[in-house]
Protein backbone atom coordinates (compact mmCIF):
# COMPACT_ATOMS: atom_id res chain seq x y z
CA UNK A 1 0.00 0.00 0.00
CA UNK A 2 1.42 3.31 -1.27
CA UNK A 3 1.28 6.28 1.59
CA UNK A 4 -0.90 8.33 -1.00
CA UNK A 5 -3.67 5.47 -0.97
CA UNK A 6 -3.46 5.86 3.17
CA UNK A 7 -3.72 9.62 3.04
CA UNK A 8 -6.53 9.39 0.19
CA UNK A 9 -8.56 7.34 1.99
CA UNK A 10 -7.75 8.97 5.94
CA UNK A 11 -9.00 12.28 3.81
CA UNK A 12 -12.22 11.06 2.67
CA UNK A 13 -12.75 9.32 6.29
CA UNK A 14 -12.16 12.24 8.03
CA UNK A 15 -14.38 14.41 5.11
CA UNK A 16 -17.61 11.60 5.52
CA UNK A 17 -17.26 12.26 9.30
CA UNK A 18 -17.11 16.18 8.69
CA UNK A 19 -20.27 15.69 6.80
CA UNK A 20 -21.74 13.85 9.48
CA UNK A 21 -21.25 16.34 12.50
CA UNK A 22 -23.64 18.49 10.37
CA UNK A 23 -26.94 16.31 11.02
CA UNK A 24 -25.80 16.35 15.15
CA UNK A 25 -27.42 20.18 16.03
CA UNK A 26 -30.51 18.78 14.24
CA UNK A 27 -30.77 15.29 16.04
CA UNK A 28 -30.41 17.68 19.36
CA UNK A 29 -33.61 19.62 18.20
CA UNK A 30 -35.14 16.94 17.34
CA UNK A 31 -34.42 14.70 20.34
CA UNK A 32 -35.25 17.78 22.50
CA UNK A 33 -38.82 17.84 20.42
CA UNK A 34 -39.97 13.73 20.73
CA UNK A 35 -39.01 14.17 24.77
CA UNK A 36 -40.75 17.48 25.10
CA UNK A 37 -44.14 15.87 23.23
CA UNK A 38 -44.01 12.76 25.43
CA UNK A 39 -43.58 15.29 27.97
CA UNK A 40 -46.63 17.01 27.43
CA UNK A 41 -48.68 14.21 26.71
CA UNK A 42 -47.75 12.36 30.11
CA UNK A 43 -48.86 15.28 31.81
CA UNK A 44 -51.49 16.33 30.22
CA UNK A 45 -52.93 12.77 30.38
CA UNK A 46 -52.32 12.21 34.41
CA UNK A 47 -51.52 15.71 36.11
CA UNK A 48 -54.73 17.25 35.57
CA UNK A 49 -56.57 13.77 36.52
CA UNK A 50 -54.69 12.92 39.66
CA UNK A 51 -53.28 16.97 40.62
CA UNK A 52 -56.36 19.04 39.38
CA UNK A 53 -53.46 20.80 37.28
CA UNK A 54 -53.98 22.58 34.27
CA UNK A 55 -53.02 21.52 30.62
CA UNK A 56 -50.05 22.43 28.78
CA UNK A 57 -48.82 23.12 25.80
CA UNK A 58 -45.40 21.83 24.06
CA UNK A 59 -43.48 24.79 24.66
CA UNK A 60 -44.39 24.93 28.40
CA UNK A 61 -43.40 21.32 28.37
CA UNK A 62 -40.33 21.84 26.59
CA UNK A 63 -39.63 24.70 29.27
CA UNK A 64 -40.42 22.32 31.90
CA UNK A 65 -38.08 19.94 30.44
CA UNK A 66 -35.05 22.08 30.45
CA UNK A 67 -35.72 23.76 33.99
CA UNK A 68 -36.21 20.49 35.42
CA UNK A 69 -32.55 19.26 33.70
CA UNK A 70 -30.91 22.52 35.07
CA UNK A 71 -32.42 22.00 38.75
CA UNK A 72 -31.22 18.68 38.41
CA UNK A 73 -28.87 17.68 36.65
CA UNK A 74 -28.29 16.49 32.68
CA UNK A 75 -27.09 12.92 34.36
CA UNK A 76 -24.00 11.01 33.97
CA UNK A 77 -25.56 7.52 33.51
CA UNK A 78 -26.75 5.33 36.48
CA UNK A 79 -26.22 5.89 39.89
CA UNK A 80 -23.06 6.23 41.10
CA UNK A 81 -23.01 6.45 45.15
CA UNK A 82 -25.40 9.99 44.67
CA UNK A 83 -24.08 13.62 44.27
CA UNK A 84 -20.68 14.46 43.54
CA UNK A 85 -19.82 16.43 47.07
CA UNK A 86 -21.57 13.32 48.41
CA UNK A 87 -19.19 11.16 46.46
CA UNK A 88 -15.91 12.87 47.48
CA UNK A 89 -16.95 12.51 51.29
CA UNK A 90 -17.52 9.08 51.27
CA UNK A 91 -14.35 8.40 49.24
CA UNK A 92 -12.36 10.78 52.09
CA UNK A 93 -13.87 8.82 54.48
CA UNK A 94 -13.05 5.51 53.63
CA UNK A 95 -9.27 6.97 53.12
CA UNK A 96 -9.35 7.46 56.80
CA UNK A 97 -7.42 6.24 59.87
CA UNK A 98 -10.27 4.23 63.00
CA UNK A 99 -9.37 7.01 64.78
CA UNK A 100 -10.18 9.55 61.95
CA UNK A 101 -13.19 8.05 61.00
CA UNK A 102 -14.22 7.71 65.06
CA UNK A 103 -13.50 11.81 65.81
CA UNK A 104 -15.41 12.66 62.33
CA UNK A 105 -18.00 10.30 64.10
CA UNK A 106 -18.20 12.29 66.94
CA UNK A 107 -18.17 15.60 65.21
CA UNK A 108 -21.07 15.09 63.26
CA UNK A 109 -22.99 13.58 66.10
CA UNK A 110 -22.21 17.17 68.14
CA UNK A 111 -23.52 18.95 65.16
CA UNK A 112 -26.75 16.94 64.29
CA UNK A 113 -27.59 15.48 67.83
CA UNK A 114 -30.04 12.23 68.32
CA UNK A 115 -31.32 12.60 64.49
CA UNK A 116 -31.31 10.56 60.75
CA UNK A 117 -31.71 7.23 60.09
CA UNK A 118 -28.76 6.06 61.83
CA UNK A 119 -29.72 6.98 65.51
CA UNK A 120 -30.77 3.86 66.88
CA UNK A 121 -28.57 1.50 65.12
CA UNK A 122 -26.05 -0.46 67.07
CA UNK A 123 -23.32 -0.49 64.60
CA UNK A 124 -23.16 2.83 63.89
CA UNK A 125 -20.80 3.71 66.94
CA UNK A 126 -18.56 1.26 65.92
CA UNK A 127 -16.03 0.72 63.43
CA UNK A 128 -16.58 -0.65 59.73
CA UNK A 129 -14.19 -3.82 60.69
CA UNK A 130 -16.57 -4.05 64.41
CA UNK A 131 -19.82 -3.80 62.51
CA UNK A 132 -19.10 -6.90 59.61
CA UNK A 133 -18.25 -9.71 62.75
CA UNK A 134 -21.64 -11.21 63.09
CA UNK A 135 -22.21 -12.05 67.02
CA UNK A 136 -21.67 -15.43 68.58
CA UNK A 137 -24.37 -17.54 68.54
CA UNK A 138 -26.56 -18.73 71.25
CA UNK A 139 -27.32 -22.27 71.79
CA UNK A 140 -30.61 -23.58 70.79
CA UNK A 141 -32.79 -24.59 73.65
CA UNK A 142 -34.36 -28.10 72.47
Amino acid sequence: MRDTEYGDRAYRRRFSFRKKMIFIPFLVVGGLALISYIVMLLWNALMPVIFHLGMITFWQAAGLLILSKILFGFGKGGHRGGPPWMRHRMEHFKNMSPEEQQRFREQWRDRCGKWGRHYGRPDWDQAAGDAAKPAEEAPKPM
